[in-house]
């Protein structure tokens, strides 16, 4: 069993990936992390003109952004009934369709730019793991359809076998937007498309100190200085301490995944019969699907903590995908990793700017897409295409009792066990 991600083990990192061999002296725009964020809002920034240069503390999509388990759709983190609940109708709006373009963002990568990264669009299903969730997506999907005009089915527990080979579920909510795709492929095909408009990629390029300067900033790196007139974080859940004030707006959190070897054809049908991408609606959710090769992936959040030991929850994740699919018992767990999400108090998605410095942030495990259109976004607004974002006019909430260290999370995840041990 191999402790590194599935996705950059079937994919390694391209020899060819256009990186630059030298740090320039100068540039308009320093860009830190080489995820979907920072590539997203290079790739924007390059196009209108503005010198970016990416720096990437590791290698290009070290983190999450090649860690993840590869699903994608509409919607942000928190429902989006709460959202409106909380911000309002106008903001409400603002926020879903927000989310609508990132998904088309996606689709902008692959069908536009040319991505090649396994995309399918077989949509998703969240699947009830007990009777109460299914009574809840009724009245989900109704005020889907009354408020926001979008369309969800209800699977009912009789349909299910049509959608998964489990007898673990109650139901199921199912929405055609939802798509698969290969993460590392996508990463790695977005940095050559923020390549071909001019942005320039540097790995292994900690940095180590923000100096603010009279013209903007000086960032010192391991790989020398760097001049700018602006700095972009967009490190998510690996953000560190260079920007004070900035660490306790994200709250790193751990997301820990295993894969199977690939199953038969006859195996990947009765587990899958429609491809979709599937999670269940507990709070300590897991969410799981299948590889573009056929393998069974199955992720979860375990205990909250970004270190648990990978040999451990293996077996921690095994044993709830056997509790659903006991039709993999013979079946050996070839891959386990983990990565970072980054989470805010509210749930929500943020663009803000600390100690003169510009971020985005805050995805909650609903990635890629969101990276990739807040990326876009702050880097709209950085250029003056753009005056205003949602994302950046709601409140940014942080609390007195965390500045560094996530000491809480045991405290919630307990909590939140104990809520989904409820009926």
């Amino acid at each position: 069993m191999l402790t590194e991600p599935f996705w950059t083990w079937s994919c390694p990192r391209p020899d060819d990936l256009p990186v630059a061999d030298a740090l320039p002296e100068s540039a308009d725009v320093a860009v830190i992390g080489g995820g979907f964020t920072g590539l997203s809002a290079a790739r924007t920034l390059a196009q209108s003109g503005a010198s970016v240069v990416v720096l990437e503390r590791e290698t290009i999509g070290w983190g999450a952004s090649s860690r993840n388990g590869g699903m994608t759709g509409c919607g942000l983190k928190r429902p989006s009934q709460a959202i409106f609940e909380r911000y309002g109708e106008s903001y409400g709006h603002a926020f879903w369709q927000a989310s609508l373009e990132a998904f088309d963002l996606v689709k902008e990568m692959v069908f536009t730019e040319g991505v090649d990264c396994d995309f399918s669009e077989n949509g998703s299903i969240c699947l009830a793991y007990k009777p109460s969730h299914f009574e809840g997506f009724k009245a989900e999907a109704e005020w889907n359809r009354r408020v926001l005009g979008h369309e969800m089915r209800l699977v009912s527990p009789s349909e299910l076998k049509d959608e998964v080979g489990s007898a673990a579920y109650f139901g199921g909510i199912l929405d055609d937007h939802g798509a698969g795709l290969h993460p590392a492929k996508l990463v790695f095909g977005v940095a050559r498309v923020a390549a071909k408009y001019g942005a320039t990629l540097v790995e292994r390029a900690p940095v180590t100190r923000l100096e603010k300067t009279g013209g903007g900033f000086s960032v010192h790196t391991r790989r020398g200085l760097l001049r700018v007139r602006e700095v972009v974080s967009a490190a998510n859940g690996y953000t560190e301490s260079l920007v004070p004030g900035l660490k306790s707006r994200v709250l790193p959190v751990g997301s820990y995944i295993i894969v199977t070897e690939p199953l038969s054809p006859e195996l990947q049908k009765e587990i899958s019969p429609k491809g979709r991408m599937m999670w269940d609606a507990k709070w300590f959710l897991n969410y799981f699907r299948l590889t573009p090769d056929g393998r069974m992936l199955w992720g979860g959040r375990n205990n909250l903590s970004t270190d648990l030991d990978l040999g451990e929850s293996a077996q921690i994740l095994r044993g709830q995908m056997l509790r659903a699919f006991p039709q993999l018992a013979g079946v050996p767990v070839t891959h386990t990793w983990s990565g970072k999400l980054g989470l805010t108090f509210d749930l929500m998605p943020h663009i803000g700017r600390v100690g003169g410095a510009h971020y985005a942030m805050g995805y909650g495990g609903h990635g890629f897409h969101v990276a990739l259109y807040l990326g876009r976004e702050l880097a709209r607004l950085l250029t003056g295409e753009k005056t205003a974002s949602p994302f950046a006019e709601i409140p940014h909430p942080t609390y007195f009792f965390y500045r560094d260290r996530a000491w809480f999370l045991p405290l919630a995840a307990r909590y939140y066990r104990m809520l989904d041990a409820l009926p």
